[in-house]
């Protein structure tokens, strides 16, 4: 009884977060290490059409990644990310937002694990607000733009695996 007085105390978040999944044709080793490093992420961070321009990368707990995304149309948006937790290959947590000190930042969790000889990534957000992740969705189309990322990341992952297997 007492663990049922405790989860109705926790706040929802159904209502303040976005969840997104895909399953990737690469072990997630690989789909892991795909986040670790600039050279990968800078090929595949982003939704369609966007670049990333990376100032200063550091892949730790505590560790940050302070980078431009430009968009299509020439817009530039500043973004930084806090690397909070890192268990390698099955889970990364981080504070996402456009400054050190952005009031509005979010958090995410993503896990991978295995699926077969491919990898479930389930990329899972929450907003300070509802308003925050309605303004996400409906300015900043979120959902497109997080399904759009991962089909960026599974292509390119795929393509290390396509062109190790070809030697």
């Amino acid at each position: 009884m007492a663990g049922a007085r405790q989860e109705r105390a926790e706040p929802a978040t159904a209502d303040r977060e976005i969840v997104i999944s895909r399953v990737i044709d690469a072990p997630r080793e690989l789909v892991f290490e795909a986040f670790t490093e600039v050279r990968h992420l800078s090929r595949w961070w982003g939704p369609d059409g966007f670049t990333t321009t990376t100032r200063s990368f550091e892949f730790r707990e505590g560790g940050e990644w302070d980078f431009v995304l430009h968009g299509p149309d020439g817009t530039d948006y500043a973004e930084w990310i806090r690397w909070l937790r890192i268990a390698p290959p099955e889970r990364i947590v981080l504070l996402h937002g456009e400054s050190r000190d952005d009031p509005n930042a979010f958090q995410s969790v993503l896990t991978l694990a295995p699926d077969g000889a491919a990898t479930r990534l389930v990329m899972r957000t929450v907003f300070p607000t509802k308003e925050l992740r309605d303004e996400a969705v409906e300015k900043y189309h979120a959902i497109e733009g997080g399904q759009q990322t991962l089909s960026s990341l599974a292509a390119y992952v795929t393509e290390i695996v396509r062109k190790g297997a070809e030697g």
